[in-house]
């Protein structure tokens, strides 16, 4: 039996989605292959573990007294989740805390989405320390998060994308924005380039938009794209599942919405007050998506293709947007999907179950990969060069 920390929460404003998603891989994960841990990482950053943790009641109302303060050391090697307990006291003695084991790890399954969680900052902390975790690893996720840079990396690999252009809060010069804008014409997104569920972004029309629209992405991030609009767009999405050259993608879906892009009430509220399920599978769609073999064919095309241009592993959703004149354009992929996307697999006759499994199988995978290379290079460098020499 392996025990499997499963992170969820984080810092971000897509915390309470985090849960959701952690929770599901929780309830779903095979109890007969593997004892799931389930991690809860504040909006504060603090790492809570224990009982109280297990039951979603009691992260939904914050009555999280009896959880336990955990930890990873940043140490290479070490898998121990630890926490902090009080040891001695007596008559004539004081107690005192210690650092004891709480629990022995060996994979984590990540599902924070957002900040500090998608961007390979977690990953960072988890690939030091040469645990096995899901997902992508540390390049590929700060990759993914990053849409400027994601973008261009497509644009390498010929993928078709609108045109967009970015800038910096620090320099931000509104006209210059509008002329970039004017360039590429309008209607135009303007996004944080590091966010995801729809967070910060706005539709802008013309100018004073534009404007209103820049003040809103600019609270959410120090850096901004923005993306020329497609005319009377549908949205279609398609999730790939593999690692390398093994790569599977899902079923094609068709988000329903009156608006011209999915927000994030859309996504994870569309069910209502009264509906039992959470998550994206809640939201309104056609699956799979109403389009032509060729389009579907194609789509699942690009969407491995973006997959691999980023080194991707796991699960990942590739966004697209089709045209009036059925013209298909990837607009992003999302390296750590709401509810990992089980829904798009789920018809295939892939489980959530079977969809957690193949990815900690996959954690392990790379782990030993990563043990063939070598991360030492014997030299001489020390003896043969004196202190305070440039190098």
């Amino acid at each position: 039996m392996k025990n499997i920390a499963v992170l969820f929460g984080g810092v971000s404003v897509e915390h309470e989605v985090s849960v959701i998603t952690g929770m599901q891989v929780v309830e779903n994960m095979d109890k007969t292959k593997y004892n799931p841990i389930p991690v809860l990482v504040t909006k504060e950053g603090k790492f809570l573990s224990g009982d109280a943790i297990k039951d979603f009641g009691n992260i939904k109302r914050n009555k999280l007294e009896g959880a336990k303060k955990v930890f990873f050391k940043p140490v290479r090697g070490d898998f121990n989740l630890y926490t902090e307990e009080e040891q001695g006291g007596g008559l004539f003695s004081k107690k005192t805390s210690g650092t004891v084991v709480f629990a022995k790890i060996d994979a984590v399954f990540v599902a924070l989405h957002g900040t500090f969680g998608e961007d390979g900052a977690v990953q960072g902390i988890l690939q030091f320390i040469g645990i096995p975790y899901t997902g992508c690893a540390v390049n590929a996720a700060a990759v993914g998060m990053d849409k400027v840079i994601m973008k261009d990396v497509f644009k390498s690999q010929n993928i078709p994308m609108t045109d967009y252009f970015y800038f910096y809060r620090d320099f931000y010069k509104f006209d210059d924005v509008k002329g970039e804008a004017e360039k590429i014409g309008y209607p135009v997104f303007v996004k944080p380039a590091n966010l995801g569920s729809s967070v910060g972004i706005s539709k802008a029309k013309n100018e004073a938009e534009l404007k209103d629209a820049v003040e809103v992405a600019m609270h959410y991030d120090r850096k901004i794209i923005v993306e020329k609009s497609v005319e009377k767009p549908r949205e279609i999405n398609c999730a790939v599942l593999g690692y390398e050259d093994d790569l599977q993608a899902s079923l094609t879906e068709e988000p329903i919405t009156w608006e011209d892009f999915l927000t994030y009430d859309d996504k994870y509220k569309s069910g209502g007050k009264g509906s039992k399920s959470v998550g994206m599978k809640n939201q309104k769609k056609n699956l799979p998506a109403n389009i032509p073999d060729e389009m579907t064919e194609e789509v699942k095309r690009l969407a491995k293709l973006a997959f691999r241009s980023i080194d991707a592993m796991g699960v990942a959703r590739i966004d697209f947007l089709v045209d009036e004149n059925e013209k298909v354009y990837v607009n992003e992929i999302n390296t750590l999907p709401g509810s990992i996307a089980f829904y798009l697999f789920e018809p295939m006759g892939i489980s959530f179950k079977e969809l957690i499994d193949r990815q900690i199988d996959l954690a392990f995978r790379r782990s030993k990969e990563f043990e063939k290379n070598i991360y030492s290079y014997d030299t001489d460098l020390f003896n043969s060069t004196s202190y305070g020499a440039k190098l």
